[in-house]
């Protein structure tokens, strides 16, 4: 007997996203699935909000980061099925569905994921990642997939999966604050022996970097997070320490910036520059955050 959506649960993980969680919640509704939201310490009545639409909330006191928010979220559900998903995507009314043939489909699949579109109509597919250990692509060639195929990346935008499986595997790895969570659950994904499969019918579309309210330093803290996590997930997988050089490009880039009082670039470039440099001199991503 096929399955339906009722065994599939999305974790929407939110900090300031009441500008986008109602289209995002009522997209998961449509499609028949229901919905856990892991508040990241939101100011702007996205918790209330949420459960005004439906949502069981979980509501954490600080800022847990991407990952582990998600982490909570799907400990806390009880279908067999989880779809991670930003508060900014809306899913087309058949995704769920799509998602969860497919999973029948491809039986050695570890995470399956939309075919996630862009506002301006672009359609998002990455055709390589610092940490896949197959389907090498080493110039980034991008050749958009026709239909269903197996990729070396899936966003953490979207991710579908048996929670069972993301649970043994550990979930997301909780030393990361944001970026490179994603990659990182990919490859281990991938080392446990388990497909990465990008689901053409299943659509979703995303409004990409939209899932927080812009507020002052937000640009300072992602570029930060940024260079922290790729040096982390480097070293963890033997690849060689980019940040000595991360931390000398974006360092003279800063001070170039300075110089043209150009505020976003100096957040962008000081920002990548400070978490290669935290990196070198071993600050951790949960320290800068007080999560230690």
């Amino acid at each position: 007997m096929p399955l339906d959506a009722s065994a599939v649960t999305a974790v929407v993980v939110t900090h300031d996203s009441a500008h986008c969680l109602p289209t995002c919640l009522a997209a998961v509704a449509a499609c028949g699935a229901a919905a856990i939201v892991v508040d990241n310490a939101s100011r702007d009545g996205s918790t209330a909000l949420a459960e005004h639409l439906g949502a069981r909330v979980i509501r954490s006191a600080r800022n847990e980061g991407y990952g582990r928010a998600s982490n909570i979220g799907v400990r806390a559900a009880a279908s067999e099925f989880v779809l991670i998903v930003n508060p900014d995507l809306v899913l087309d009314a058949g995704a769920v569905k799509a998602l969860l043939a497919a999973a029948e489909r491809y039986p050695d699949a570890g995470l399956l994921a939309p075919r996630i579109e862009e506002a301006d109509g672009r359609f998002f597919f990455q055709p390589r990642s610092l940490l896949s250990p197959y389907l090498h692509n080493p110039s980034g060639r991008l050749v958009l997939p026709e239909g269903d195929c197996c990729a070396p990346f899936l966003s953490g935008a979207a991710l579908f999966c048996r929670r069972d499986v993301f649970l043994a595997l550990g979930g997301f790895d909780e030393t990361i604050f944001l970026f490179y969570e994603d990659d990182d659950l990919c490859r281990r994904m991938a080392d446990s022996g388990r497909a990465l499969i990008h689901v053409d019918a299943a659509r979703a579309m995303h409004g990409r970097g939209r899932s927080s309210a812009p507020e002052p330093g937000r640009i300072f803290r992602s570029r930060w997070h940024q260079a922290w996590s790729r040096a982390y997930v480097s070293r963890k997988y033997g690849l060689p320490d980019p940040a000595f050089g991360m931390f000398a490009v974006n360092a003279l880039k800063a001070a170039g910036a300075c110089l043209t009082f150009n505020r976003r670039l100096i957040e962008r470039y000081g920002g990548s520059a400070a978490g290669a440099w935290a990196w070198l001199t071993g600050r951790g991503a949960l320290a800068r955050e007080g999560l230690d």
